[in-house]
């Protein structure tokens, strides 16, 4: 009998190079450091694991890596704590995925409604350990919900059910794609490898940032839904949950506008603009409350300005990519921040209900865009929304709509967005057209110079004017005089939670299981696939699957 092997890993960590220094010299260079410790290179394997850049000073800007060395031997086992001190390298276990199976027989299928990163993921490891989901969205596939966004644009006509909102692959779907999540959750690497399987960039395996961008995720969440088809699962889509009922044998009769489904499981992995979903779970009773979210408008500055401020001479390095940048203040009682920065990118019209205007950002993988944006940002706390009926839940989405509304209004009433240059914003005029960096919401058409002060409540107006002047001091000209406004990005999260046991299942609702973003407990692509994951092994953990 053969004896197992037992794979060791280590993590040969602060490799600095400088820009350009390609993939297999780092390889190289990790070889060298443990043939330095008296281990030879022969038995053992490397590969990238993380790639981030050091900016500090731009005039010696690096690259800093780490490469993780594998061997089926024992010799990386072996190494003693003085050692891995002078390699710089620590030992390394890179999670498996656990999946349990309950015994409860399921007496029906899965119902997940939602097909963004949550939904997605949820059904697809449901699908591959023989649940056979079914999987429904009020929004199109892929290629039809891109031509209703590409109508929306251009004519100013907007399908409430699919949008940039409503669809397959969520909100996400039409952004730029980034992956990066601080939530510390093993889970997230093995959401970065499905979706290299499904045809993201072997990229986002290691760099610090990873993106995918709009136009591949697109071929991604078609190919996981083809999967998840092939593996038994039904995909429905323009099918919008109206009702859900609890029976009392432990079922559930869910109500679309295309039918009735039995379940009893049931995902609600519905993404943070379902409002009328949320008034339904409302009405019926469910644990809903408002939490802290963000409120602000998008800033546009050329990308070639951004690469000169933050890489000075080495703008335009291809090692480097187009620059991207994170930034927050946290020193006045309402913290501001940048949000979703979108390299090389475009601001999109995210409105999902009649008579409001949202913004959001997008980029393609290329990021080869002439502007970049970011959301920018002011914190808002529960207690600044009014009750709506005695709920404060309904309030949170009250202000929300509110402030689109407005947008709406100050914009012309035509999904036009009102759009300011950030010298006026500051000096509280309105008195400059666009001119060095031109507006690209609609392709720069459907925009109107307004005073975005009349969209936004003083605070927020406020808290942005000093976040824009302390970001100056960041990052030189972000606060320059023709970098543009437009507004309102109201979208940064779900304005609610819907609170739920250590089994994720809604308080007092057994089989029905909030997830994602829309449900309060994600922000963003990867840390809503995560929770989606979770969800599905929690599910799987009390039932069999089917026969």
């Amino acid at each position: 009998m053969s004896e197992k092997t037992t794979t060791v890993r280590l993590l040969l960590g602060d490799i600095r190079v400088p820009v350009g220094t390609q993939i297999r010299e780092i390889i190289d260079i990790a070889g060298s450091r443990m043939r330095r410790a008296g281990i030879s290179s022969a038995s053992l394997r490397f590969r990238l694991y993380k790639r981030s850049i050091d900016a500090r000073h731009k005039d010696d800007i690096k690259l800093v890596c780490s490469v993780i060395v594998e061997s089926d031997t024992d010799v990386l086992g072996k190494l003693s704590p003085r050692i891995l001190t002078a390699l710089k390298a620590k030992t390394m276990t890179e999670a498996a995925l656990t999946v349990e199976h309950g015994t409860t027989p399921s007496r029906y299928r899965p119902l997940i409604v939602g097909m963004g990163p949550a939904g997605l993921f949820c059904a697809l490891l449901l699908a591959e350990q023989g649940y056979r989901p079914i999987l429904i969205d009020r929004g199109d596939c892929v290629q039809d919900r891109a031509r209703c966004v590409d109508h929306f644009c251009r004519t100013g006509a907007l399908d409430t059910d699919s949008n940039i909102q409503f669809g397959a692959g969520g909100a996400g779907t039409f952004s730029d794609g980034k992956l990066l999540t601080r939530i510390g959750d093993a889970r997230g690497a093995y959401v970065l490898r499905r979706l290299h399987e499904f045809g993201a960039p072997e990229d986002i395996l290691y760099k610090a940032k990873p993106h995918v961008g709009t136009d591949v995720l697109r071929d991604v969440v078609d190919s996981m839904l083809q999967r998840i088809s092939v593996l038994g699962g039904d995909v429905y889509y323009r099918t919008k949950m109206t009702d859900v009922t609890e029976q009392s044998d432990g079922s559930l009769r869910v109500q679309t506008n295309r039918g009735e489904f039995l379940c009893e499981t049931l995902v609600l992995a519905i993404g943070h603009s379902a409002r009328d979903t949320y008034q339904l779970l409302i009405q019926k009773g469910f644990m809903i409350q408002p939490k802290p979210m963000s409120i602000g408008v998008r800033i546009e500055h050329l990308q070639s300005d951004i690469d000169r401020a933050l890489y000075g001479d080495y703008a335009g390095d291809p090692t480097l990519g187009p620059a991207e940048y994170a930034l927050s203040d946290t020193r006045t009682d309402r913290g501001v921040y940048t949000f979703c920065m979108c390299p090389g990118g475009t601001v999109v019209a995210a409105a999902s209900e009649q008579g409001g205007v949202v913004v959001n950002g997008m980029s393609h993988h290329a990021r080869d865009g002439v502007n970049a944006n970011c959301a920018v940002a002011v914190s808002v706390r529960p207690e600044d929304y009014e009750s709506v009926d005695g709920n404060a839940a309904l309030g949170a989405i009250a202000y929300q709509r509110a402030i689109e509304r407005a947008a709406f209004t100050v914009g012309g009433g035509d999904y036009s967005a009102p759009i300011q240059t950030v010298g006026d914003f500051l000096s509280g005029v309105v008195q400059h057209e666009p001119s060095r960096i031109l507006p690209t919401y609609r392709d720069g058409v459907h925009v109107r110079v307004a005073d975005l002060s009349r969209v936004l409540p003083s605070y927020v107006t406020e808290g942005l004017r000093y976040g824009l002047r302390v970001f100056d001091g960041r990052i030189r000209g972000f606060a320059c005089e023709d970098a543009v406004l437009s507004g309102a990005e109201t979208r940064t999260s779900a304005p609610v939670r819907i609170l739920r046991d250590e089994q994720c299942r809604a308080f007092g609702h057994h089989g029905i299981y909030p997830a994602g973003e829309g449900a309060g407990y994600a922000g963003g692509i990867t840390s809503a696939a995560v929770d989606g994951i979770r969800i599905a092994q929690s599910i799987m953990a009390e039932y069999a699957p089917l026969e």
